[in-house]
């Protein structure tokens, strides 16, 4: 898809460019996919953009949000009423319980014939009207059993179709996590390798970051390494993922509504620690990203002191370090791809204002020079009119532009409001489509979902090393299952749909008060942010 004709936004601006301070008055200048200036709105217009007059946002203009850790498949999901603290990773992602809830249904999703892609469709919209512009990217199996990765309206970090964007290995081979000296191996031949460590609060969440020392005394752990969640690990711990060049990426809500315990946020920053965010899945974490670094603020404010500015940091400029494309993304600087979020108003300090915004406040959003979703006014005046969709956000409308090339013609057709009925009305006729395939022939649809919390022969998203005693990490299941499981045509009841945004959401704020594992005081205020 082609980028617009060059064009001007004009507005608050806050680069997020090292040492830089916000203008107060500013213009981003663009062509083509990249940011051309940023300059102080009284300065001369650069070259070539001499009869190009700007749009007046009148908002607040920021890097697009980078998201470094999302289930995205499952955000069609509605929040789970956590029934217990649990320890670790393996005690709740078992048992009749969460395949009733999470993993049953999007097994049904996922290999249903025309379900995959109006998931896709409709998770990626999430993303868009949260301010994101880059995530995890959806993995698709084809008819022929390629694993392909989808390309949509958002960039997705484990396959970019780009040079100047090296993927993550968000999964790797179970032959590199079964043994520390190839996952050693793997890591050093990656830019960026984003894996799960340390889920949980007890020494068999710990003992996943245990096994990566190795017999030599030295560590299975490089740059490239990014751990998502790392609840389970000390300041001595950090200490020696800092000594490495290692990151971490935070999800504190998710952490607080399974573990009651999210990640020494305080002691990782003192060892120096690159810290990336995200929002994990609906399920258990936040509906989008804007929402958790909201719930990451307050978080923050009750572990010790982090500034506003540092936590956009873990959403722009930092996430793409640790991708190793702060070259290319993260800031608004001249010569970094124009990847854009605008929010209205211009209140409060220019970080402290994105902390008091809604999705009803994201005015547009701009990836790769193209605009991908925003208000009429701003969405027409950069000329983006059909065939993009109108959808409700609040009280207000926004356009969206979800036109892309080179994916699969039913993706590419698909319009979300189509999207949107097939996935309401699927969830809403699960135990009906669980009995249709009872007892027939699983015959794969022409396209299928990866989901990420199914074994998926080749990969893992977790790796199992073998300990001190040759015993590999990980816990056997709490629950029985597997043959003697409760068939999903026993098991599964209709689901809501979970709506597109926290301000769509009549019941999400009051629901996640109620969340028994979140400290008292914590949940209050989380259940204030309207």
């Amino acid at each position: 898809m082609a980028p617009l004709p060059p064009f001007a936004l004009a507005g608050r601006v806050v680069t997020m460019a090292p040492d830089a301070t916000p203008l107060d008055h500013g213009v981003v200048y663009v062509s083509g996919d990249t940011i051309v200036a940023v300059l102080d709105a009284a300065a001369p217009p650069p070259a070539g953009f001499e009869g190009v007059a700007p749009v007046q946002t009148r908002g607040t203009i920021y890097p697009g949000l980078i998201e470094l850790h999302n289930h995205l498949s499952y955000d069609v999901l509605p929040l789970w009423q956590v029934p217990k603290v649990y320890s670790n990773r393996d005690k709740w992602s078992v048992g009749d319980t969460y395949r009733k809830l999470i993993s049953g249904p999007m097994k049904i999703l996922g290999t249903t014939a025309g379900l995959p892609e109006a998931v896709v469709r409709y998770v990626e919209t999430k993303c868009l009207l949260g301010g994101t512009t880059t995530s995890q990217g959806i993995a698709l199996y084809s008819d022929a059993g390629i694993r392909k990765f989808y390309f949509g309206s958002i960039r997705n970090v484990e396959s970019t179709k780009d040079k100047g964007l090296p993927p993550s290995a968000c999964r790797i081979p179970d032959i590199a996590a079964r043994d520390a000296e190839k996952f050693l191996e793997h890591q050093q031949k990656a830019t960026s390798l984003i894996l799960h460590l340390a889920e949980g609060t007890d020494a068999s969440a710990e003992s996943h970051f245990e096994a990566l020392h190795l017999p030599t005394g030295e560590w299975a752990i490089t740059h490239s390494l990014a751990g998502i969640h790392c609840v389970a690990l000390s300041r001595a711990d950090y200490d020696v993922m800092a000594a490495r060049g290692a990151s971490m990426v935070w999800s504190p809500l998710s952490n607080l509504l399974l573990y009651g315990k999210t990640a020494d946020i305080a002691a990782a920053r003192a060892a120096g620690m690159r810290i990336g965010i995200g929002s994990d899945w609906s399920p258990s974490g936040s509906k989008n990203l804007l929402f958790e670094l909201r719930v990451a603020r307050l978080v923050g404010q009750a572990s010790g002191p982090i500034s506003d500015r540092d936590l956009i940091a873990m959403a722009t400029i930092e996430a793409a370090g640790i991708l190793g494309w702060q070259k290319v993304l993260g800031s608004l600087e001249a010569g970094k791809r124009a990847d854009i979020l605008v929010v209205g108003g211009r209140t409060h300090d220019a970080y402290e204002h994105l902390f008091h915004c809604r999705e009803s406040d994201v005015d547009l959003v701009v990836i790769d020079g193209i605009a991908r979703s925003g208000s009429v006014r701003l969405m027409t005046a950069l000329g983006r009119g059909m065939p993009t969709e109108e959808v409700s956000v609040g009280d207000t409308t926004r356009i969206v532009d979800l036109s892309q090339d080179g994916v699969d013609p039913g993706i590419a057709s698909l319009t979300l409001a189509e999207a949107t009925a097939r996935v309401r009305e699927a969830l809403n006729t699960l135990p009906a489509l669980a009995q249709a395939a009872r007892g027939i022939a699983f015959i794969p649809p022409e396209i299928s979902l990866e989901l990420d919390h199914d074994d998926i022969p080749g990969f893992s998203l977790r790796p199992e090393l073998p300990d001190a005693a040759g015993r590999l990490t990980g816990l056997l299941p709490a629950e029985p299952f597997g043959l003697i499981a409760t068939p999903l045509a026993d098991l599964l009841e209709p689901i809501a749909l979970d709506p597109l945004t926290v301000v769509d959401d009549s019941d999400y704020l009051e629901v996640l008060a109620t969340e028994g594992n979140l400290p008292t005081e914590l949940a209050a205020a989380i259940g204030q942010l309207g």
